[in-house]
């Protein structure tokens, strides 16, 4: 049976919808002011913001490759490893995933993935979940430290047992859409190894300065490509979210300065204030902007963190809800996608990401009262 075509052309529906929004904001704004506004601020965030977020993930990159360099990663792995069977249904190879994503980003669990020997470990079903577990840890090590950065201490830290705790209910959800819809992934490999041994190639002896040198350069010039990989979410998304987040100057004008706006989201959070205050203790409308805008950008998310602070609007609870949001969903909407297509399961995108929404979610709550617990 044929599919009937749409009768409106995608074009046209496009269109309406860049239209009708942009054309709201500029009736409140002016359409001269709304387009200064949207340059001014996005000319900001890119000297402010971005170079700022550049230079943790060129120090972070240089870390983590060092770790790696030097075997930490593989003892964090080996301490980790207990963990994976009785919380996450996964090998204990698995640890690894979740330290590489956690030094560097999401898409570092499918250069894994890719390894027969590291593929081999696994069910179906639970390979296919390691989307959903190492986008959880993804980016972590740089939404933490730039949230120490910003001037909190222990706040991010209950933030990361947050995402800790969405990552087991996203994992969880999604093995159990994947054996609902493919029962037989229960017992198929994901992989089949060619060889019993597990071969391990020796490199050259290099001196120990060489060696660290080496890692340090290596890693931050990776990190420099997250920095520049983050650059069109930041300017993009959170620009627009800030238009829809921040008001008018103090005199009620607007000037067509940076970080103007028409205040729709707030007026959201306002209507939806009950429910956001019980689930993550939000005690302004404006909060909500984070976890939206890290749906598809991280990055974009912790540029948002500065002009609430100045704002007076976040405290240590909006720090630990923004640390566990931040790293459990990582931008998540727009790497699922990629990560699960290279994986060969395109057809599972639907489910990985209902699972990895409501697990986003459960580490928002969770990070909000056990903050509370730690704070009474």
């Amino acid at each position: 049976m044929k599919k009937r075509k749409s009768i409106i052309p995608n074009g046209v529906i496009c269109l309406v919808v860049f239209f009708a929004l942009f054309g709201y904001i500029a009736s409140q704004m002016g359409t001269a002011n709304m387009l200064k506004t949207i340059m001014n601020t996005s000319h900001d965030l890119l000297l402010n913001t971005v170079f700022l977020l550049m230079a943790i993930c060129v120090i972070t990159g240089a870390i983590g490759k060092l770790f790696v360099e030097f075997g930490v990663v593989k003892l964090l792995e080996g301490l980790l490893r207990p963990l994976m069977r009785p919380l996450f249904n996964l090998p204990g190879v698995a640890s690894l995933g979740a330290v590489m994503t956690f030094l560097s980003d999401n898409p570092a669990i499918i250069s894994l993935a890719k390894d027969k020997r590291f593929a081999a470990y696994f069910k179906k079903f639970q390979f296919i979940s390691l989307t959903n577990f190492g986008t959880a840890f993804g980016m972590g090590l740089i939404v933490i430290v730039s949230m120490v950065a910003y001037g909190y201490s222990f706040e991010p830290f209950v933030g990361l047992f947050g995402a800790f705790a969405g990552c087991i209910v996203s994992t969880r959800l999604m093995q159990h859409f994947i054996l609902k819809s493919y029962p037989s992934y229960k017992i198929e490999a994901a992989a089949e190894l060619e060889t019993s041994g597990e071969v391990q190639g020796e490199e050259e002896k290099k001196p120990l300065f060489q060696r660290i040198l080496d890692s340090l350069l290596d890693g931050g010039r990776e990190g420099v490509d997250v920095g520049m990989a983050i650059i069109p979410g930041v300017l993009i998304i959170s620009t627009l979210v800030m238009l829809l987040t921040f008001g008018p100057a103090k005199g009620a004008d607007f000037t067509g300065e940076a970080y103007q706006g028409v205040e729709l989201l707030p007026w959201v959070g306002e209507k939806l204030g009950f429910i956001f205050e019980w689930l993550f203790g939000f005690t302004d409308p404006h909060l909500i902007a984070f976890p939206i805008t890290a749906l598809g950008a991280v990055g974009a998310a912790l540029s948002l963190v500065p002009e609430f602070a100045s704002s007076g609007w976040i405290d240590g609870n909006a720090i630990a809800v923004f640390t566990a949001i931040g790293m459990c969903w990582s931008g998540y909407l727009s790497t699922h996608t990629a990560m699960l297509d290279t994986m060969g399961y395109r057809q599972l995108t639907s489910k990985a990401i209902l699972a990895h929404t409501v697990g986003g979610f459960v580490a928002g709550i969770v990070a909000h009262w056990t903050y509370v617990l730690v704070t009474l």
